[in-house]
């Protein structure tokens, strides 16, 4: 047979073999993912979703300023002794324990299976995901700057483990998604400062925070890195899929990776991750930050002032003084709590001076909310600044962000369409919340 042929013949071969390999991997794949889609919406519960029940569960997506409801609104409300005993990082939760009502923590939905089920309800903060990714970038940034104060990488993870060690607090370093993020940013920021130790310059060729490759990672090699890809991107919609790098579900790795590899199967994740919003007491957004509160305060709030009232719980040591103003935060939604040594170190507020607060209302809800947002702001823009000025003249701002070229902007977009259309999604959920509520009130003051 002609050499020529024989060769025509072993490629068409090989090309069959190759494409009927593809088929088969892809055919394998969307069936892990629909048997996993499948399972998952057969477990969503059919109860009434308007009405608290006897958990509350809040869901905190990274960089939706959740942090700011869980101390303005919740441990107002909650004591400490009826908060489930729990890390960020790695969860403790007892079951059994009765008077366990509240649970405020970064992993993502598939902790529900440890859950009681049919008794938690569920709450969330969804943000518009271009907004998310780069608070994400500045936060991770922001915390890695503090290690900056020490000489070397290999002495600033030395003494962040021995403050780990000693703290009773829970580290930055602890909780998903830092624990990833900030020691990659930290690396990264030694080496590009030993880079410009060793030119011996101080010259830098851009004036753009967001650009600026001899101080900090620019903004589009830090979305395009594959840890990124892993952690950040269609974060919101994973979350709530239950299907993180620190998922409880053991197929979770095998789901997200065949996601990553055959993009239409995000449909599947997406269409679980709406479902679960769907069935959630309560959907706030991060932009519209006064209406979220308002109607969190009337949605949520009033619910665990009446269940708690009930119980003879209210006011038990909840912690409704003003004193958190002084507890500093570190990012621009206020997410993580951290004490004043800026090492990274995160510790949960104090509950000095707990007085008791027995006629607790949604407007005095609201009130306090006020007084202690406004604290926490402050605060944390001092810190802010503080961080930043180690990496100066680095500094991320409205405007800069503004500055950002239009590319940057899309290939964010582009890297999470999921992200997108969940948040559009919840925006129409938003807006029925909002309509809700209102008709709630007219009916009331009709009465």
């Amino acid at each position: 047979m002609d050499s020529t042929l024989k060769c025509t013949i072993l490629l068409i071969l090989l090309g069959l073999v190759v494409n009927a390999f593809s088929v088969t991997d892809y055919e394998h794949c969307e069936n892990v993912v629909k048997k996993w889609a499948t399972n998952s919406l057969k477990h969503e519960s059919k109860e009434d979703k308007h009405a608290l029940k006897d958990l509350l569960f809040f869901l905190h997506v990274p960089r939706t300023g959740g942090r700011t409801y869980f101390h303005c609104f919740l441990k107002k409300l909650y004591s400490s002794s009826l908060e489930c005993p729990r890390s960020y990082d790695k969860l403790r939760f007892d079951p059994s324990k009765e008077k366990c009502r509240l649970l405020v923590t970064h992993d993502d939905y598939s902790i529900s299976s440890k859950l009681p089920r049919g008794r938690t309800s569920v709450v969330t903060i969804l943000r518009n995901p271009i907004d998310r990714v780069f608070s994400t970038y500045e936060f991770s940034v922001e915390v890695a700057a503090r290690f900056l104060v020490h000489p070397n990488l290999t002495s600033a993870t030395q003494m962040a483990g021995r403050l780990r060690s000693k703290n009773k607090g829970v580290s930055t370093l602890d909780i998903w998604p830092w624990k990833y993020l900030v020691p990659w940013m930290r690396e990264d920021l030694f080496a590009r400062r030993d880079a410009r130790k060793t030119r011996g310059t101080s010259d830098f060729t851009s004036g753009d925070p967001y650009n600026m490759e001899d101080i900090v990672m620019p903004l589009l090699n830090y979305i395009n890195n594959p840890i990124a890809h892993e952690i950040v991107h269609n974060g919101a919609t994973f979350q709530i899929a239950g299907l993180t790098n620190n998922s409880y579900l053991p197929e979770s790795h095998e789901v997200r990776h065949c996601v990553d590899k055959y993009n239409n199967l995000g449909d599947y994740v997406l269409q679980v991750a709406k479902k679960r919003l769907d069935n959630m007491l309560y959907v706030g957004l991060t932009e519209d930050h006064r209406e979220s509160a308002t109607m969190f305060a009337n949605v949520v709030g009033q619910q665990v002032i009446s269940q708690l009232v009930n119980s003879n719980a209210i006011g038990k040591g909840a912690n409704v003084n003003n004193s958190e103003q002084g507890t500093s935060f570190s990012d621009s939604e206020l997410d993580q709590n951290t004490n004043s040594d800026e090492k990274g170190n995160e510790t949960t507020s104090s509950d000095d001076n707990e007085v008791n607060q027995d006629n607790m209302t949604v407007e005095k809800l609201m009130d306090t909310y006020e007084v202690c947002i406004s604290g926490l702001r402050k605060t944390q823009t001092r810190r802010r600044i503080a961080s930043l000025k180690r990496i100066s003249p680095a500094n991320f701002t409205k405007e800069a962000r503004n500055r950002v070229p239009q590319m940057v902007l899309q290939r964010i977009q582009s890297l999470n369409k999921l992200d997108v259309e969940l948040y559009e999604y919840a925006q129409g959920i938003f807006a029925k919340q909002h309509k809700q509520a209102a008709e709630k009130l007219f009916d009331a003051v009709k009465h």
